[in-house]
């Protein structure tokens, strides 16, 4: 696995299980039992095995078809543009396949592997554990946060039973208001059970074993979701985040960036970065950074560009407009930075959620009036907590330049902080609106009626499997299964 076990092991022992608990032996079954071969696979090989797919599905993955996040929403965002194949995602087009893929893999690759855990280390399960379930709703949260905040409504409380006692395979479509219940719930009831000095567990690739830490990430996924409802659910969101800020012991936060929650991975291959597979192993050269994000980080005269990009034959950092037809893009080639190599290298990390994203959160709660505080200091602190994670500090005419502390401030400096994860910084461009993108360049061409995508469309095997429930998640959404019915959260 990525920084504890080569995860070519997990699944092949993993592939031993099913196989021997799926296997028909009938009259045989004494004849062929093997002890040494288990019926049932261990949360030590559930959890590494659940968490990679997971955040390696997010961060990029590296098989086409299946990269979610440079194969859309880092082309959405406008941090990366490509200079080929502008029709995979550039022009606001996404395919059928790649919706399709990563809804059956965040179901059943990690979702799948969260829920045996959640089971098998409860309080009535086989192997009671605390911690091993606390890790494991934290996780199970986190991936069925990405799944309503890129689709809308979704299979919730029907979901994943397709193994239980009483299968589910039809399961029904929950409104994203209720799943964001569920989730903030889950995420209290997971910081109650998690133990600092209880039960040890195994397999954890992101955190070591360390509990506190877990602790930390599930508060702070909560702060997140809270956020995100605020505008729709402004008391609870309120009540939330209070609860929260006001007990530092009980409810611990990301309090630097050793707290971060990522994928530390390795230079040994499969264990390597799913960027570097794409476009160091694979040789694939199709991104450019956006002209979007390189103007602004030259107009900031922001040093992270030096870490994000690499200078072009001059020494500079641009980038090239988004949407251009690949006879155009393709003539940028000589002048446009590509990706740095900080996040194309063998061993880089893959990043879901950072103490500078924390203080963004804090900031605009502070300016909508949803926390006391002062904005000011969550804005700077997390300007300088991004600045930290790439061993860099800003300038000492940085804050001057950036200027006033404002919500447009603060969620343009949240999207530059997060380069890399263009999922999220997708999630947060579609609730806000904000940053406000520059006007297409006249030579783009793009799809989906000229509209940015606002969701992406329920896979068609959905209508083949659960025809009656998707339909109602459309109703849930209130418009067409299309990409520009706005979901729940959205403010505008």
């Amino acid at each position: 696995m990525k920084n504890i076990l080569n995860h070519k092991s997990i699944w092949i022992t993993t592939l031993a299980g099913i196989l021997t608990a799926t296997s028909c032996t009938d009259d045989f079954d004494k004849m062929n039992a093997n002890p040494n071969s288990p019926t049932a696979i261990g949360a030590q090989y559930l959890l590494p095995t659940g968490i990679e797919t997971a955040i390696d599905r997010y961060w990029g993955h590296r098989t086409r078809f299946e990269r979610i996040n440079i194969d859309a929403a880092e082309l959405y965002v406008q941090h990366l543009t490509r200079n080929i194949y502008s029709n995979e995602g550039d022009d606001y087009t996404v395919s059928p396949a790649l919706v399709a893929n990563n809804w059956k893999g965040f179901y059943n690759d990690s979702q799948l592997n969260f829920q045996r855990i959640i089971l098998q280390t409860g309080e009535t399960g086989t192997a009671p554990n605390k911690n091993y379930e606390g890790v494991a709703l934290v996780m199970r949260s986190w991936v069925f946060s990405l799944l309503t905040d890129m689709y809308g409504a979704i299979p919730y409380t029907d979901a994943i039973k397709g193994t239980g006692d009483v299968p589910n395979y039809t399961p029904k479509y929950d409104p994203m208001d209720v799943v964001y219940a569920g989730l903030l719930n889950d995420l209290k009831m997971a910081n109650e059970k998690l133990t600092v000095g209880g039960p040890a567990i195994a397999g954890d690739i992101m955190y070591g074993g360390d509990i506190m830490k877990w602790k930390k990430f599930a508060n702070s996924l909560r702060l997140r979701l809270a956020n995100r409802q605020a505008a729709k659910k402004p008391a609870e969101s309120k009540a939330i985040m209070a609860e929260i800020l006001a007990d530092a012991t009980k409810f611990p936060i990301f309090a630097s960036n050793a707290d971060n929650a990522q994928l530390n991975c390795t230079t040994t291959l499969p264990s390597n970065n799913e960027w570097n597979q794409v476009m160091k192993q694979d040789g694939r050269t199709d991104w450019n950074i956006s002209k979007t994000l390189a103007d602004k980080m030259n107009e900031l005269d922001d040093a992270r560009i030096t870490v994000f990009a690499n200078p072009n034959k001059d020494g500079k950092y641009q980038g090239h407009p988004n949407g251009l037809p690949d006879a155009i893009a393709t003539s940028y080639l000589s002048t446009s930075s590509t990706i740095g190599n900080a996040f194309t290298k063998a061993d880089a990390p893959e990043v879901i959620m950072t103490f500078a994203e924390l203080n963004f959160i804090l900031a605009e709660a502070a300016l909508d009036g949803e926390i006391t505080g002062s904005a000011k200091t969550y804005f700077e602190t997390g300007i300088t907590a991004s600045f930290a994670q790439y061993g860099l500090t800003p300038s000492a005419t940085y804050f001057t330049k950036v200027g006033a502390v404002t919500r447009e401030k603060v969620l343009e400096q949240k999207w530059i902080s997060l380069f890399g994860q263009g999922v999220e910084a997708w999630i947060e461009w579609r609730r806000t609106g904000l940053p406000v993108f520059p006007a297409l360049d006249p030579r783009a061409v793009v799809q989906n009626g000229g509209i940015l995508p606002t969701r992406f469309p329920y896979p068609n095997s959905e209508y083949s499997l659960n025809a009656a429930a998707v339909k109602a998640g459309e109703a849930l959404n209130g418009g067409a299964n299309d990409m520009k019915t706005k979901l729940w959260w959205a403010e505008k």
